[in-house]
């Protein structure tokens, strides 16, 4: 069964490298090549005008060309991670792969560049003529000592970035769970005793790390396959390993573990034994990061030692120290500010980032990538989770700031907290177009109920309204289950004390919901009993009586269950004073936000629901500050047919057009008039929506808008904001079972605007 299963795994790569196409990279234009006059800018005569810029200055080429966001991943091949020396063409679908990781998490192009050339000074004249081409050069599986020469030479002679990955990346990620891990313990880097086994390029630079966080000389004992580096040796030995001789009779690594406070494993498999672990310090840190073996599996050090932290540089345990935390976010930084080089002031900024952001809360996106791991700060998560997408707003920003701090940007960043927030609006599509909405939240604050208190995403969502908002939430279920969910997800929220908690199985104001919601439904076929159990069982209904009864602002629900079953209970409730539902509306963003309605509310709808629909839309898409462009849709296209969408769409645009509404309309139309104006300026050159393609659109049926929202999301990857019940004037929002506890943020985000004047 375990070769069955290793053949399977060994072919299904083997297709990934190969189908529907070879390798894992491609090469994309940025720029139309559509006509002559695109061919005549983007090459001759009018590239000679960019040439001419570079030319006067060099540093017009971040402006004019893609050098400051593209680096070279170069290796030579001589040490692939798990492979040793296979040359530098076998060695290039792990660049590429580097390539990959560099795009997939900081939007950084690169190309993979394998030489083929082992003598270390030639290697480095060929790494140094690559300068004008790049803004930033990846070193990457170059074997020990050579490495040192390569990287050292180069620093000495470019003008950009060198970072070897293999050395400074590990470094960096192992000093983040260093940093955390003596945190948890107790210990401080001055005191303790750190024995290490691997004399190569990754485990010299990690010692050198951990001097410059504090770790003494005289307290690092280095032991090879040799055994320990002493004073006097001479087999297998260089400068680098040198640096860490010990004057001691002492010869091998079982003589010089005894009272070791962290194991330091960059070497193989087997070397530590649980003998040797159970003579460490009282509760030892263990870093066993041999690939794939580690030097010592976690289950047998956790035999002779529990209590014990260890990290490995798999993904099947905890704690897996993994470069990808590090060099995408640290080149980031370095090209967004023109860095020269990535000094020792960088580095550190970006392990104090990385192992700071696993002390903070861990986000829901990670948390949704890695559902069922432990993600909350203590012995089995001392470093974030590598699909966590806020590392790139902090660890970035804490490199630039450092970058500029030190003096080797070249371009200094006006306002580093802008910059954080276009990093993370990379990740958080969101963000940009949802700022608005929060700013306008923060000038006031409202109560927000969340009937599914007990779902992980509300819970997380709650947590972030208490970081980022001056709303209250108020979460409906049970306190146990909440505490105890909120806990494993490593939430630092609990009940009653940091959001208020509505128990429907023990809740002192149970009977003036109940009597409040027979009140309201006497007369509807509801009688006490059934209100009773109602007000017992049904949250979304709890909800919307303490709407009701002003003890909240705002419902949120619908992450379980039928859009037409919460709405059922917000209509018998709060549909009054002239509050009624209008529609569903659902912004999705792709390269921009669109709008779409309605999603859920009326399956056919009227003329007049349709013109009121608009009319909500408008409102709510100014929210948003941006110009409502309403195109409202259907199987005709301006009159050519008789159709049943076709009259209705008219018969709504005559009804807008007695209201006098203050916002730009047109129809009816396909969809591809109205989101290109080219198209729809040879069907009707007249049409009011003008030059600019609709940013709204409005369907005859929730057939055919929720059919278009979810092509959007599933199909082209777009991403949803709402749904947005309109005309209940805040008062409640029905979300869909498939929302986000990001997505959830941004609709409490519109539930907390006082926007009494919105529909």
């Amino acid at each position: 069964m375990d070769e069955r299963r290793h053949d399977n795994a060994r072919q299904a790569a083997l297709n990934y490298h190969e189908f529907p196409r070879p390798g894992k990279l491609e090469i994309r234009a940025t720029k139309p090549l559509a006509n002559g006059r695109d061919l005549s800018l983007a090459y001759s005569p009018g590239v000679a005008e960019a040439c001419i810029e570079i030319r006067n200055d060099p540093a017009n080429a971040a402006r004019y060309t893609s050098r400051g966001n593209l680096v070279a991943v170069v290796s030579n091949g001589t040490a692939v991670l798990g492979l040793g020396n296979i040359g530098a063409s076998a060695s290039k679908p792990v660049m590429e792969g580097k390539a990959v990781l560099f795009k997939k998490f900081a939007d950084i192009d690169c190309f993979d560049i394998e030489i083929d050339e082992t003598d270390p000074v030639k290697l480095a004249q060929i790494v140094r003529a690559l300068e004008p081409t790049f803004g930033a050069i990846n070193l990457e599986d170059i074997k020990a000592p050579d490495c040192f020469v390569v990287e050292r030479l180069c620093r000495e002679s470019m003008n950009i970035p060198v970072f070897h990955d293999d050395q400074h990346g590990t470094a960096i990620v192992v000093g983040a769970a260093a940093t955390n891990a003596l945190r948890v313990t107790g210990r401080s880097f001055d005191q303790i005793k750190v024995v290490s086994t691997g004399g190569g390029a990754a485990g010299i630079a990690c010692l050198n790390m951990l001097l410059k966080l504090g770790v003494r000389r005289e307290n690092v004992w280095l032991c090879d396959i040799h055994g320990l580096i002493y004073d006097g040796r001479v087999d297998d030995m260089n400068p680098q390993k040198a640096a860490f001789a010990q004057a001691t009779e002492l010869r091998t690594l079982e003589q010089v573990i005894e009272g070791a406070d962290l194991f330091l494993g960059l070497s193989g498999p087997g070397v530590l034994t649980p003998d040797l672990v159970a003579r460490m310090a009282p509760r030892p840190i263990v870093f066993a990061l041999a690939n794939p073996t580690p030097e010592i599996l976690p289950e047998e050090v956790r035999t002779v030692a529990p209590d014990a932290l260890i990290a490995t540089g798999r993904s099947d345990y905890p704690n897996q120290v993994n470069n990808v935390l590090c060099f995408p976010f640290i080149f980031r930084g370095a090209l967004d500010v023109g860095a020269t080089e990535i000094n020792d002031t960088m580095q550190l900024a970006c392990i104090e980032g990385i192992a700071a952001l696993a002390r903070a809360t861990t986000s829901a996106e990670a948390a949704a990538a890695y559902r069922g791991e432990t993600m909350t700060f203590g012995p089995d998560y001392l470093i974030p989770k590598p699909f966590d997408p806020r590392l790139i707003g902090v660890v970035a920003t804490a490199v630039a700031q450092a970058a500029m701090e030190s003096g080797v940007a070249t371009r200094p960043l006006p306002d580093i907290h802008a910059y954080k927030r276009k990093l993370d609006a990379s990740v958080f599509r969101s963000s940009l177009i949802m700022r608005p909405v929060f700013e306008a939240a923060a000038t006031a604050t409202r109560r927000i109920v969340f009937a599914e208190g007990e779902d992980e995403r509300v819970l997380r969502a709650a947590h972030a309204i208490i970081e980022e908002t001056t709303d209250v939430p108020i979460l409906i279920g049970r306190p146990e289950v909440i505490e105890t969910r909120a806990r494993r997800a490593g939430l630092a929220i609990r009940p009653h004390v940091d959001f208020q908690i509505v128990n429907p199985e023990d809740d002192p104001r149970y009977r003036d919901y109940w009597e409040t919601y027979h009140g309201l439904m006497a007369r509807r076929g509801v009688t006490p009993d059934i209100a009773r159990a109602i007000m017992r069982t049904n949250t979304t209904a709890i909800g919307a009586v303490m709407v009701h009864r002003d003890e909240a602002d705002s419902l949120i629900c619908g992450t379980f269950g039928q859009y037409s079953w919460h709405l059922r209970y917000i209509r018998e409730i709060l549909a009054r004073k002239g509050l009624h539902p209008i529609g569903a509306l659902s912004m999705m963003i792709q390269d921009g936000p669109l709008f779409i309605a309605d999603t859920q509310v009326h399956h056919d709808p009227s003329p007049a629901d349709v013109a009121e629909t608009a009319i909500g839309c408008a409102r709510h898409v100014r929210r948003f500050g941006l110009t409502p462009r309403i195109a409202l849709c259907s199987h005709s296209q301006f009159g050519n047919l008789d159709t049943p969408s076709g009259r209705k769409m008219r018969e709504a645009m005559e009804i807008l057009a007695e209201r006098e509404v203050d916002f730009l309309y047109d129809g009816e139309m396909h969809v591809d008039a109205a989101l290109d104006p080219g198209v729809r300026a040879r069907l009707l050159p007249s049409s009011r929506l003008g030059d600019d393609p609709a940013n709204v659109l409005i369907f005859a049926s929730t057939d055919a808008a929720s059919g278009v929202r979810n092509i959007l999301k599933t199909r082209a990857q777009g991403l949803e904001v709402g749904p947005i019940l309109m005309g209940m004037g805040n008062k409640a929002h029905i979300v869909t079972p498939s929302i986000t506890a990001r997505g959830l943020l941004n609709i409490s985000a519109l539930a907390g605007t006082p926007v009494a004047h919105y529909g």
